[in-house]
């Protein structure tokens, strides 16, 4: 059962998550929808913001998490350290495509939005992007740029950010 957004406070993802999708399935989700083949490889630094605007942009329309995994303001931008520990010995190299994946269709065609907005940019634009935001600004403080942080996300620093975008109709 989730807790609305609003009234979670300073609770943490995995606190209210409890029916959330397991993190490596979103991103197996991304990374088959790269083509290597035609020069758009999918990358670590390029899968952590992907992952993140699935999360981000999740709680701004639903008032949930997607994902119960932290992420943090590092360096590069927000990065999930359960996924920086599986990909990290791949470096700047193309990640390899998972065999198969399954998610619920509601999600599939959540996370196909996410891929037609921000697919079309490469990890250094995206972390561009990412710098430019107040959820990553925020965490970050007064650091330079490229100090090394692990200071969370929090989730309604994300909806604070995202959801007044969104386009009501």
């Amino acid at each position: 059962m989730f807790r609305v957004l609003i009234n979670i406070g300073n609770l943490k993802a995995e606190e209210v998550c409890r029916m959330c999708q397991p993190i490596f399935k979103i991103a197996d989700y991304f990374i088959l929808q790269s083509d290597g083949s035609s020069g758009d490889t999918m990358t670590h630094l390029r899968l952590q913001k992907l992952v993140y605007y699935a999360q981000a942009w999740y709680v701004a329309i639903n008032k949930k998490p997607l994902i119960a995994d932290r992420v943090e303001a590092w360096a590069h931008g927000p990065v999930f350290p359960s996924l920086w520990e599986k990909y990290k010995g791949y470096g700047s190299r193309s990640l390899p495509l998972p065999t198969s994946i399954r998610i619920d269709r509601r999600i599939t065609s959540f996370l196909d939005d996410i891929w037609r907005v921000y697919g079309q940019y490469s990890a250094k634009r995206l972390e561009e992007i990412t710098h430019n935001e107040e959820p990553w600004t925020r965490a970050r403080g007064r650091l330079p740029v490229y100090a090394a942080c692990n200071t969370e996300i929090s989730l309604r620093s994300m909806f604070n950010f995202y959801s007044p975008q969104l386009k009501h109709e």
